[in-house]
């Protein structure tokens, strides 16, 4: 079981017990089912009514407070996956282990692997607003989505017309004091090659180069931080050693996630024996060179070599190795444009998230977003003729739109008019360089009128991710204020009433 104590004497209590039962149920993308049918059962021992889509989302309905009854229906929606991270070295199996979470300094945090308050915390939120009985509210739906963090397919799935209520409340973002209006839309682009191979010399020694040590991080939220990307320094460290020796390319791994920035990538190479018995002093130069440029960013960045006996038959041809070598070293990766509308905020990045080379075969996963799906659409064809030109295979997949901001919103000022009674001082408005789900719900359920706001998250997708524990007394604070507001509410337009 997941580490109950550390959730006990936490505020407010009902939203912490919910989030421990999270981190006790493994929730790995497309491993959800566990969790599902734990929340049904919950669900209906307290007569909520449970649905199962076609797309495997649950949804949990509960009816209005008494006297509500007319009000128009209110969706919470979050979702159930989490990214699966742990650092090196660490012994945790995410299809059945508890997530192991502390409480410091004003924090929960999970110190070796994700900790799941993305999305775990805005679901316990929902949860609890199912359960507590003394709230005040119209009727109310759970949208509890499935496999959000690789692919959207429950909010891509969701038949239209699923969704009975008004208004949508998202609980998936990580900046407390917001409320967003808007988020960018994404598109994978996949990179593929079968490589030619080639005996491996005789007199050559097997090395396994490595970097590690940096942060990582969300790869759209944290895109503008400058953080190191491990493919894209091994990529660049292989592609130099390379110009000045006879270096042979065996394989390449690096990165997990196309929506994390890779924060380890490793190398498995052949170089002339008497090249390899002196390689030290070069690694050691490049470690240097890193922990300098990325001084106060990702200063534990760590480049290390070590010697192995097994050498392989075979390794990529040198032609190929070049142009594997060229095409990840220069493909644009990080912040490709900045908002002109929401300034600071990212508009247009590309993540190389994940890369493989075994036995000659060879892929990478890019993910582009933007706040603007014709630079999405851009970007990514941008990459795709951009392999092509190094004779590689790419193609785009999984594109979902963003998010419009709509600044008339009636939600909005509802929940302008809630946060400024409650905290006494409106929120600043925001868009997130990030996928929220909000896009594709707007695509099938056009009547809704949506925002979202969340508590403070670091670290989301990486190891170390926390929570700051008052932002989540803070959100629950404001969620109760709104679903009052909301039950007593007779102000919204007839457009945003109907259903789909």
């Amino acid at each position: 079981m997941a580490n109950t104590d550390t959730f006990a004497n936490l505020q407010p209590r009902q939203v912490w017990a919910h989030f421990a039962t999270l981190c006790a149920i493994p929730r790995a993308s497309l491993q959800e089912t566990a969790l599902i049918e734990h929340l049904i059962v919950w669900a209906q021992a307290r007569g909520i009514t449970t649905i199962v889509d076609g797309a495997g989302n649950l949804i949990l309905k509960k009816p209005a407070s008494q006297g509500c009854e007319e009000q128009p229906g209110v969706i919470l929606q979050g979702h159930l996956d989490m990214v699966c991270q742990a650092n090196s070295g660490t012994r945790h199996d995410f299809a059945h282990d508890p997530i192991r979470a502390v409480a410091r300094d004003g924090w929960v945090v999970a110190d070796d692997t994700t900790l799941g308050a993305d999305n775990g915390i805005g679901v316990a939120l929902a949860l609890a607003a199912l359960d507590e009985p003394a709230l005040m509210h119209p009727p109310l739906e759970v949208l509890l989505t499935i496999n959000e963090e690789c692919g959207m397919d429950g909010a891509r799935d969701l038949a239209p017309g699923t969704l009975r209520g008004a208004t949508l409340i998202n609980l998936d973002t990580e900046e407390w004091g917001h409320f967003y209006l808007g988020c960018a839309g994404g598109v994978d682009v996949e990179v593929r090659h079968d490589c030619k191979q080639e005996d491996v010399p005789p007199g050559y020694a097997l090395l396994q180069f490595g970097v590690s040590g940096l942060r990582g991080g969300h790869s759209g939220i944290d895109i503008h931080l400058g953080r190191g990307n491990a493919i894209k320094l091994l990529a660049e460290a292989l592609r130099d050693l390379s110009a000045h020796t006879d270096l042979r390319l065996i394989a390449l791994k690096g990165g997990t996630a196309r929506n994390a920035i890779p924060r380890e990538a490793f190398a498995q190479c052949a170089l002339p024996a008497a090249v390899a018995a002196s390689i030290d002093e070069w690694v050691k130069h490049r470690h240097q060179a890193w922990r300098s440029r990325f001084a106060g960013i990702d200063e534990n960045v760590s480049f290390v070599c070590s010697h192995s006996d097994a050498l392989p038959a075979s390794a990529v041809a040198n032609a190929e190795r070049d142009r594997l070598l060229a095409f990840l070293d220069s493909a644009v990766n990080g912040v490709a444009q900045i908002s002109a509308d929401f300034p600071g905020v990212t508009d247009t990045s590309s993540n190389l998230g994940v890369l493989a080379l075994e036995h000659g075969s060879f892929m990478a996963t890019f993910k582009v977003r933007s706040l603007h799906d014709a630079r999405t659409d851009a970007l990514a064809d941008k990459l795709v003729s951009f392999a092509a030109g190094y004779t590689l295979h790419a193609w785009k997949d999984g594109a979902y739109p963003g998010w419009t901001p709509d600044p008339s919103s009636p939600l909005l000022d509802l929940c302008q008019q809630a946060y400024t009674m409650e905290f006494g001082q409106p929120a600043s408005l925001q868009v997130i360089h990030a996928g929220l789900e909000c896009g594709l719900l707007a695509a099938s359920h056009p009547h809704l009128d949506m925002i979202s706001f969340g508590p403070d998250i670091h670290g989301a997708h990486a190891p170390g991710e926390r929570v700051r524990i008052e932002s989540v007394a803070r959100c629950w604070q404001l969620l109760k204020a709104v679903l009052q507001s909301q039950a007593g509410a007779h102000a919204l337009p007839e457009a945003k009433q109907g259903v789909a």
